[in-house]
């Protein structure tokens, strides 16, 4: 059997004139799963502390967290381990993180309350209509996707959420100098993430030309039981991280 991380043959993302993402077309499904006791808990007494709403308008993140602060946005954040794991690590800085599965955003919240976390805030909502409606125009020092669904199926790739629209809107909410960091498993996504930032105005590729157009893992990036089991099965996984520059 074929691996199909290298069966993905791209027909490159849509132009730069696409509308965002195009309307109506999620980047992901929604699934349904089982709650466990912990995870109810972190959704139904943990939420009205740390969770968030479209609702909620436009965020002043300063009075949102109390403080001024490097501020890190992780979308799809999925059970929620690695992005507690860096809230925990570094309380300096201020995490929002994005999911739209009720299991993955109760087990964060669960995890976060049990730690006595006060640098996280969550969203259970559209990362684009996050991005859109909550966050102002640079305001993030860095904005992390991690482990992206790929969509490998060629009719599936404008369900891809890396689309050059979704790049433009990325950076006018990273200050400038602010980071882009993306992270996938599936070669063929990597390189997809490549061809979009390449003809993404207004980024630079922090890679060196020994490894271009991806960088190493990032100590800062905190390995997942996801993908330590991957490395033991010889799978690949690539880094890209971009500065915006304008």
């Amino acid at each position: 059997m074929s691996d199909p991380r290298h069966d993905d043959k791209t027909t490159g993302p849509e132009g730069p004139d696409a509308p965002l993402h195009r309307r109506g077309i999620k980047s992901y499904v929604l699934r349904a799963g089982r709650m466990t006791q912990a995870q109810t808990r972190g959704l139904e007494e943990v939420w009205p502390r740390l969770g968030l709403s479209l609702a909620d308008g436009r965020q002043d993140l300063d009075a949102l967290f109390g403080r001024q602060a490097p501020r890190v946005l992780e979308v799809g954040f999925g059970m929620g381990a690695s992005l507690v794991e860096q809230a925990e690590r570094h309380p300096d800085t201020d995490f929002i993180g994005i999911e739209v599965h009720a299991p993955g955003v109760g087990k964060l919240l669960d995890e976060a309350d049990k730690r006595g976390l006060t640098n996280l805030r969550v969203y259970r909502e559209d990362a684009l209509a996050v991005l859109e409606q909550c966050l102002p125009e640079a305001s993030l020092d860095t904005l992390q996707l991690f482990f992206p669904d790929p969509w490998p199926k060629k009719k599936h790739h404008k369900r891809r959420i890396v689309q050059y629209a979704f790049v433009e809107l990325v950076r006018t909410r990273l200050k400038p100098g602010g980071i882009l960091h993306m992270a996938t498993d599936w070669e063929a996504y990597a390189e997809w993430m490549a061809e979009v930032m390449d003809a993404a105005p207004g980024f630079a590729n922090i890679a060196g030309p020994e490894t271009a157009p991806y960088v190493p893992r990032p100590e800062f990036r905190p390995l997942t039981k996801f993908e330590a089991r991957g490395e033991k099965l010889g799978h690949g996984v690539w880094d890209l991280i971009f500065k915006r520059v304008d």
